[in-house]
């Protein structure tokens, strides 16, 4: 018999980090708002979120984060302007970033790391099931990874994590999982 659990509909994004990794380029530019192609990356972490079906996001920032909520957030000088000058295809491209989701934002006051950013989402999450989808991590659109993970969820409950391999000299750029391989026995009477 399969038992099922809460539906999850919360995103929470932590994209308080100084992305360090990418300097110089992120000295005065969030990591998450350079340019993958024609978006800037974490709208496609928040397009991934949509696609799964999570439109209630909340995002994590801290200090210099500002251009995050901004981007998300509507441009009314700017829709005017194109509108004025007859440029539909790229007001739509403007207005789609506002319409994605409902956003949220929580400032992490002090950068006390990862768990603690996906702590401060708690008055928000509640008791209720979220996602954590790290803000400049990209995944294939073709790949519907995060679905999989929230059918599993509904499916076993619990938590259900990703991981992705890294060779062994670049561990120290990321978080580090140590798995074990475990089997399921299973008896007979």
């Amino acid at each position: 018999m399969t038992q099922s659990h809460p539906r999850i509909s919360k995103a929470v994004i932590p994209a308080a980090g100084l992305g360090t990794r990418f300097l110089p380029a992120t000295k005065a530019t969030p990591k998450e708002m350079l340019p993958v192609v024609d978006k800037p990356a974490i709208q496609y972490v928040v397009e991934e979120a949509v696609s799964a079906g999570l439109d209630d996001v909340l995002m994590i920032t801290g200090r210099n984060k500002r251009p995050l909520e901004d981007h998300f957030d509507r441009n009314y000088e700017l829709e005017s302007a194109l509108q004025k000058k007859g440029d539909a295809a790229r007001l739509e491209k403007v207005q789609q970033s506002s319409d994605l989701a409902t956003m949220h934002y929580v400032r992490q006051g002090d950068p006390k790391g990862l768990g603690h950013a996906v702590l401060c989402a708690a008055p928000h999450v509640g008791q209720e099931p979220f996602a954590v989808l790290l803000g400049d991590d990209l995944i294939d659109p073709r790949d519907p990874l995060l679905q999989r993970m929230i059918e599993v969820r509904e499916q076993h409950g619990g938590s259900v994590v990703a991981l992705m391999e890294v060779a062994p000299a670049q561990i120290h750029l990321y978080g580090c999982a140590a798995v074990e391989s475990t089997t399921t026995a299973t008896s007979s009477r």
